[in-house]
């Protein structure tokens, strides 16, 4: 199945990929695109059909299902706490370069301020664009459940990364999740609040999830973790 580019605006595009999404970005001196997808289809021709400048390629994480088109694009920009995952899932030789929380992605005309968001992996970033009021946050947020489980995994990072994002509220209107209903509300980052405390509380009952996975599925108004 190829992935599927949707325009958000003239110089905007999700790329929708069997249930995982991507962002492509046009500016005037180079085009970003955040993850690619389980990389089915080709991205690269799907990128190269919408714009002429040359493509950085940001990942929010290192996941194979965000980072499954990345050998078409060559090196991988990312949270330097990513590395080791991303050399495992892409290959130790796969060229990657590092992002910073506080680092600013200058496309010319439009700028993303990089996040760094740990929780759902430890080298977990948001990208903000201030201008247009859009918060891009990868896996950290989506409606339906995020996985917290395993080593990389931290539920008590995920609270500090929800802390930090708080105060963005009289800032940013459109959360961009990577799965899922799109685009969401800030709201979103307050509703994973309240499920986040009421797991370390103990206040949510396990399910069994719909696939098979080491984690229990634990839901509070359809936000939640697989945990």
């Amino acid at each position: 199945m190829a992935c599927e580019a949707i325009r958000l605006s003239g110089d905007s595009w999700r790329i929708e990929d069997k249930g995982v999404r991507a962002f492509l970005f046009a500016g005037a001196e180079k085009a970003l695109l955040v993850d690619t997808g389980f990389g089915n289809g080709d991205i690269k021709s799907v990128v190269d059909g919408l714009v002429q400048t040359p493509v950085m390629l940001v990942n929010t994480h290192a996941d194979n299902d965000h980072i499954g088109g990345n050998k078409l694009f060559g090196t991988a920009f990312m949270h330097p706490s990513e590395f080791t995952y991303y050399s495992e899932n892409a290959g130790k030789d796969a060229p990657v370069s590092p992002l910073w929380e506080g680092d600013i992605v200058d496309l010319g005309a439009r700028k993303f301020e990089i996040l760094h968001t740990p929780g759902h992996t430890n080298g977990s970033i948001a990208l903000l664009d201030r201008a247009n009021r859009i918060l891009i946050t990868g896996d950290t947020f989506s409606m339906g459940p995020v996985f917290l489980f395993g080593n990389m995994r931290s539920i008590r990072a995920y609270k500090a990364t929800i802390d930090k994002l708080k105060p963005l509220k009289d800032a940013v209107d459109d959360i961009y999740p990577s799965h899922g209903a799109f685009p969401l509300g800030f709201d979103i980052i307050f509703r994973a609040e309240k499920a986040a405390d009421k797991l370390i509380a103990g206040e949510l009952k396990g399910a069994d999830p719909p696939f098979e996975m080491p984690a229990k599925m634990y839901l509070d108004g359809g936000v939640g973790f697989f945990y």
